[in-house]
């Protein structure tokens, strides 16, 4: 009985909060434990229920030392036309920029070989960025492309976007296949993303052709969940009892 007690009276502050978030910014301060605590009647454990769900939702983030603070609301792909970052971000409104983190030639792994049609050890172009809207990280993106791609490195791949050079080159970016996983971030993926090290992320591993059906590019982009969603449609098949 006294565990439903306490379910109920978390879940209490829990939709008290959720209201409370709807008039704030992001970025603003929500009380804290010990605040909601004394605010509600619980104990500390309780309160803390109640933010550790909406944290893991996503709609609000704890800074230790500093407190809990309101969050953005996550950014909606849609399954649909194949758009890189930097024009998603620009039909957003949003201001795409990018870390630059590794750009150069070095030998393929075994999965970029596989995802370009190389041979094992075989040189490829290899771009690492962590790529950002209005300054705030979004995801870290592992590109890789043929060797004959090699003229991008001469372009500004901090501000610029990388399809749109791979297209001055003549190699238009035309189809592409995603896997999508998840995972827990590395200390320093976390501390590049600026999120929590249990915080959860979306991990696209996509396969890109050109207009000749040629590989072009494969690449890793691991994305802040919190802030980033993929969406997807499914239609019910007629033979599905």
């Amino acid at each position: 009985m006294r565990g439903g007690i306490l379910k109920h009276r978390y879940h209490e502050i829990e939709q008290w909060l959720r209201e409370r978030l709807a008039e704030l910014s992001p970025g603003d301060r929500i009380p804290s434990e010990a605040e909601l605590a004394d605010r509600f009647g619980v104990s500390r454990m309780t309160a803390r229920q109640a933010v550790q769900n909406l944290s893991a939702e996503g709609l609000v983030r704890r800074r230790p030392g500093s407190g809990t603070f309101a969050t953005a609301p996550p950014l909606h792909r849609q399954a649909g036309p194949l758009l890189n970052f930097s024009a998603d971000m620009r039909r957003r409104g949003k201001n795409p920029s990018s870390h630059l983190l590794e750009a150069g030639l070095r030998e393929a792994t075994a999965d970029e070989a596989d995802g370009l049609g190389l041979r094992d050890g075989e040189r490829l172009v290899a771009i690492s960025r962590v790529r950002l809207a209005d300054n705030t990280p979004i995801a870290i993106e592992h590109a890789t492309l043929p060797v004959e791609c090699a003229g991008v490195l001469a372009g500004d791949l901090e501000h610029g976007s990388l399809h749109e050079a791979l297209t001055a080159l003549g190699r238009r970016p035309r189809t592409a296949q995603s896997a999508i996983s998840a995972r827990t971030p590395t200390g320093e993926e976390a501390k590049l993303l600026d999120i929590d090290v249990r915080s959860p992320l979306l991990v696209e591993r996509r396969r890109i052709q050109d207009d000749e059906g040629e590989p072009l590019e494969y690449t890793e982009t691991i994305y802040a969940a919190e802030r980033y969603v993929i969406d997807a449609s499914f239609a019910w098949a007629p033979n599905n009892g």
